[in-house]
């Protein structure tokens, strides 16, 4: 079979078939944006099957087009069940994690105490390198990050945690 006979068996497969198939999964899965989608993923299937496949078909003339459409679509259908049982299975072990526990007010007392030395520490610094500092610090930006956001170069942000590492130690004596 050429490939232009394979098209056009294929298109008028579609033609013919696929509103009867998309309804069919509309009653099946209960969802119309669903079953357009698992229609539409049929078709892809039968026309990105194996050249061995289209023979074994008769170059596509099916005795029984709208079986063989519903078996792919069952098997499709099963697959999206999977995907969608295994994505709620991961959502509800997130629920199920303990959320973290509120710090006491005395350990908010120390975290407040704590930055606000860091703030004293980086008080007397030009902005860009506390804004530097705290972008690596405190956010885990690297140096190249750091350099893209503030629009210097890598060498310029290496220049400005040395000062504030500097001003860090001169606080800490």
């Amino acid at each position: 079979m050429s490939f232009d006979q394979e098209r056009q068996s294929l298109q008028l497969l579609y033609n013919h078939h696929h509103g009867w198939l998309q309804d069919w999964l509309r009653r099946k899965l209960g969802d119309a944006a669903d079953a357009a989608d698992v229609a539409q993923d049929t078709f892809m299937r039968i026309m990105t099957a194996p050249e061995h496949i289209a023979e074994k078909q008769s170059g596509w003339q099916l005795k029984e087009p709208r079986a063989y459409l519903t078996v792919v679509a069952k098997r499709l259908m099963a697959n999206l069940y999977r995907r969608r049982a295994l994505e709620q299975a991961y959502l509800d072990s997130l629920a199920m994690m303990p959320e973290l526990p509120a710090p006491s007010p005395e350990h908010k007392l120390l975290i407040l105490e704590t930055l606000q030395q860091i703030d004293n520490m980086l008080d007397g610094l030009p902005g860009k390198v506390r804004a530097a500092f705290l972008m690596a610090q405190l956010d885990g930006m690297t140096y190249a990050q750091v350099a893209k956001q503030l629009a210097v170069s890598e060498r310029t942000v290496k220049r400005y945690m040395v000062q504030a590492m500097a001003r860090c130690i001169m606080f800490s004596v």
